[in-house]
């Protein structure tokens, strides 16, 4: 990736231009302040070989022969001078670490943290918020992920990005979505360049586990051209980027059981235990299981920009982007289902007599020859999954626009289409199961008996033993066996998956300021702005079990597909590292395609009418706001103002049983409400190299397009309704932000701030009352069901502070000795928060780490550029816990550790390494407690290496 400011020569970042692009007039005032400021911390009149300068028309030039310390400075420059609170991620920043994606890169900053999938970055949560508080933009243009609200960051390779700004503190000109705050990635302008510009890097690289490859390529061609109608310039890149790999994964249900009355002994360990009813109950392993993935990752990017200024007062662009993300996966996936006996669990109360295992049962929750962590289990099931999946996400954005001066006036307006695809089919899954216990366990003997130990964190073991019956039906383990495939395990289901989730995405706004000498100098700016978007989950599934029949013929038979794991299987060894305990055949993909293939023609794809849902969104918004300029500094303040009309449709059952064609009908619903935020923000200019920002903000945080669908099934065996909720509300918040930024006249920068904001009706995923007679039929009144679905709860609040340091040896020494670069990048943050659940309870804000780290020493002089990076967050709930699950849902701390280094040969050519991953520290989850692991996963080192070359 090359960016504006590198090793390979001289490149001007453009700063006033940027801000156009931002597309917004706080923005736009942002950039200019920083054209304005003159690059006022290059303190020399005769800046040295290698720092920033201002030219004399208002760029600031980097000279690039230290590549890092100039992008820093030309990134400070724009914060220091924002009427904002922004923390600004420079160009080459991104460029010198092994940053995919941009999740990777961002997280970086103060106060962001990052949600991992397979060890790739995916998920931001800024100061402790939650997902969907933070909003993504591509130059100013908000754009709705494929996932929906939570904006998905592995999608967007960091190579499409010349910078990226991350606004904190929400002002009137933002959408009332951005709580937490907004990542705008800003795309290369051939306008960031002098002329021609032609630029390339081209890598390979090795993944530790499992051997495989890592591949990346960018580039970029961009010029421009004084015409007889004005400059024109153009611009193209594009990007890629592939990793084969492994994981090593065990996962672990923990479940209380209602047969396990036998009174809690003295010596037990008390994490295994959970209180019900005011007595303690074991929770036990109901199963665990292996997932062990071979999967290929993609991301790639291609983008284009065409613009022209007829003039230093006019400009118009049109710009393209498309960005996917491929995940490409072959899963091997073990159960070991223990609880598959649970009935026969002896349920005495009374404490154990002899440690004896009862005649035809198997073990499971029985307190007399078990722990929850330790046991043996005699013929369970094994369920085996090989899956062969293909998700693409992509994003395609096209958006058109002009920036206007006429004196005292600027306007800006923009027109955009973004379409987000979330493509989630698996071309083929087959299930492997074994033959049933048995009457009084007569055929348990050909089910495996299972030695399990828990007891470690980090790793669950298991060990596979025939399983002996005696004559009164007590069972035993005999030798051990090495194989899944030991063991009969028939073909029992086929299922494939056609699904395509698909977001349109229309938005027009217009800006407009005026400057005036009201109060000194105060620019006002007035903004309307239209966003009509519709999100459609379509799906067809193919399902068939060991019983389905076509013609009276049962179909497994009819169409010849093998029915045991061997029938699918190739050459070919384990590719982890996880000491399993068994040994299994890995499965080809054409195989196991194969078998769907052959049983299509015996069973169509079928409409899933219960997942179909449309949910249209359409907000008409406006603000007004003025940045006043005084002599101690600046106040931004307005309000905005947003209608928000939703119109959700989906299936509902009429009679009891499931959503079908035959048994639903369409049902729409429309919801609409009115708001209006007003936001304050104070800049104290108390130095000359000195800053203190005081904000006070709103927002409202909408629900995702999944949980306003108007889709209910119910169940009246169970006495239970499940679907979305069209009257969820908005979370509702008002934030205050203290910051202190102090930028030394020889470079640097040190920041302290805290934040806290205040939430009502705070979402969660939750189970209560269904409490509506609309499913009323029959005599049968469902409204007192359990409803299963999200549901506003009561208050909460994040609150917490953040630090950063930023400085160099050489901003500090008076001469230019070898020792001055080293240099380090540097932020804490330390968050709490908590919330009120719908049924009164407080917990843990979700998504909100305790402690959040970033330390990145660096060395550059001479060519020669070495940074290190090492990111840390502590554990942060993912979700809630229902009855007998142990407690709420956790992720484990995470760190990581990595290493890049670069060397120019010369001006225009670049070598450079990158080590990722180093730690090879898993990506583990919690409930309750941090010793009953539900699911750990590894994913290896990577070692990359390539060339840069630009022009």
């Amino acid at each position: 990736m090359n960016f504006s400011s590198s090793a390979r020569g001289t490149a001007a970042l453009r700063l006033a231009l940027l801000a156009s692009l931002a597309g917004t007039p706080a923005m736009a005032q942002v950039m200019a302040a920083a054209d304005q400021a003159g690059g006022d911390q290059a303190a020399p009149a005769r800046a040295r070989a290698g720092e920033t300068t201002t030219a004399a028309d208002g760029e600031i030039v980097v000279s690039g022969e230290r590549p890092i310390r100039e992008s820093e400075r030309a990134a400070l420059l724009v914060q220091k001078n924002s009427d904002q609170l922004v923390s600004v991620l420079s160009a080459d920043s991104v460029g010198r670490l092994p940053d995919q994606n941009i999740a990777q890169a961002v997280s970086r900053l103060p106060g962001v943290a990052v949600q991992r999938d397979q060890g790739q970055a995916r998920y931001i949560n800024l100061r402790g918020s939650p997902l969907n508080w933070t909003t993504l933009s591509f130059d100013g243009i908000n754009v709705i992920s494929p996932e929906g609200r939570d904006a998905r960051f592995d999608s967007i390779p960091s190579a499409i990005a010349t910078q990226v700004i991350v606004r904190k503190a929400v002002t009137p000109d933002m959408t009332a979505e951005t709580i937490a705050g907004n990542v705008n990635v800003i795309t290369r302008s051939a306008f960031d360049y002098k002329g021609l510009h032609v630029a390339a890097r081209g890598g390979i690289g090795y993944v530790d586990l499992g051997g495989g490859k890592e591949y990346e390529a960018t580039g970029v061609i961009s010029d421009r051209w004084e015409t007889g109608i004005g400059e024109i310039g153009a611009v193209i890149s594009g990007s890629y980027y592939e990793r084969t790999m492994a994981t090593d994964n065990f996962e672990t249900d923990w479940e209380t059981v209602s047969r396990d009355l036998r009174p809690v002994g003295s010596n037990e360990d008390p994490n295994g235990l959970i209180n019900i009813g005011g007595a303690n109950r074991r929770l036990w392993a109901r199963e665990t299981e292996n997932k062990l993935y071979r999967l290929t990752r993609k991301n790639y990017s291609v983008s284009g920009r065409l613009e022209w200024a007829p003039d230093s007062d006019n400009k118009l662009f049109v710009t393209s982007i498309y960005s996917a993300f491929t995940d490409n996966e072959l899963r091997s996936n073990f159960i070991f289902d223990m609880d598959d006996r649970e009935s026969v669990t002896p349920n005495a109360a009374t404490a154990c007599a002899n440690n004896v295992l009862a005649p035809n049962t198997t073990g499971y929750a029985d307190a007399c020859v078990n722990t929850p962590y330790k046991g043996t289990v005699y013929g369970i099931d094994i369920n085996a999954n090989v899956l062969s999946r293909e998700f693409l996400q992509s994003v395609f954005i096209n958006t058109i626009g002009g920036d206007h001066k006429f004196d005292a006036w600027t306007v800006s307006w923009r027109g955009n289409y973004t379409q987000s695809k979330d493509d989630r089919s698996f071309p083929s899954q087959l299930n492997y199961e074994s033959p049933a216990f048995g009457t009084n366990g007569v055929t348990a003997t050909g089910r495996p008996t299972v030695f399990y130990d828990l007891t470690d964190p980090q790793l669950a073991k298991v060990e596979l033993y025939r399983t002996l019956r005696a004559a009164d039906g007590t069972l035993s383990r005999g030798i051990r066996l090495g194989s899944i495939t030991d063991f009969a395990a028939p073909l029992n289901r086929i299922r494939s998956l056609r699904a395509v989730d698909t977001t349109n995405a229309y938005t027009g706004r217009i800006d407009v300021s005026r400057e005036t000498e009201l109060f000194g100098n105060t620019k006002f700016s007035v903004g309307l702005q239209y966003d009509n978007r519709v999100k459609k989950v379509d799906s067809s599934l193919l399902d068939i079990s060991a019983t389905s029949t076509s013609n009276g013929n049962n179909i497994f038979t009819a169409s010849g597909v093998p029915t045991t794991l061997q029938g699918v299987a190739i050459p070919g060894n384990y590719q982890g590292q996880l000491p399993l305990g068994y040994t299994f055949p890995y499965h080809g993909k054409q195989n196991i395609i194969s078998v769907v293939n052959q049983v299509q023609p015996f069973a169509p794809y079928v409409f899933e009418t219960a997942n179909f849902y449309e949910v249209r969104e359409e907000v008409l918004s406006g603000y007004a706001m003025a940045v006043t300029k005084l002599d101690w500094g600046s106040i931004v303040y307005g309000a905005r103002f947003e209608q928000v009309n939703n119109q959700a449709s989906a299936f509902r059952a009429l009679t009891p049983g499931a959503v079908t064609a035959t048994n639903s009908v369409l049902a729409t619903i429309d919801r609409s409400f009115k708001q209006v935020y007003p936001s304050v923000h104070f800049n104290w200019n108390a130095a000359p190299d000195m800053k203190v920002r005081l904000s006070f903000n709103t927002g409202a945080a909408r629900p995702d397009y999944p949980v306003l669908r108007p889709n209910f099934t119910f169940n009246d065996a169970n006495l239970t309704v499940s679907g979305g909720n069209p009257d969820a509300t908005p979370e509702k918040t008002r934030g205050v932000d203290l910051y202190w930024e102090y930028y030394p006249s020889r470079g640097g920068f040190f920041m302290v701030g805290a934040f806290y904001k205040d939430v009502r009706d705070v979402l969660f995923g939750f189970t209560r009352q269904f409490g509506s007679d609309v499913l009323n039929s029959g005599g049968v009144d469902r409204s007192v069901y359990n409803f299963s679905t999200t549901l506003n709860g009561g208050k909460g609040k994040v609150y917490g502070f953040e630090a950063a340091a930023q400085l160099q040896l050489d901003n500090f020494l008076a001469s230019d000795s070898w020792i001055g670069g080293f240099g380090i990048q540097t932020n804490v943050t330390v968050n709490r928060g908590d919330a009120t659940t719908p049924d009164g309870s407080k917990v843990r804000f979700p998504g909100t780490s305790d402690f959040v780290m970033n330390i990145g020493p660096y060395y550059e002089k001479y060519g020669f550029s070495a940074r290190v990076s090492y990111q840390y967050r502590s554990s942060w709930i993912d979700g809630l816990g229902e009855p007998g699950v142990g407690g709420d849902f956790y992720w484990a701390q995470d760190g990581e550790f990595d290493v890049s280094a670069r060397y120019a040969i010369t001006r225009n050519i670049e070598v450079y390494a990158d080590l990722s991953n180093l730690l090879n520290g898993p990506g583990r989850r919690f409930v309750g407690t941090d010793v009953r692991t539900i699911e750990r996963e590894t994913f290896g080192r990577r070692y990359t290496g390539g060339i840069r070359v630009t022009y």
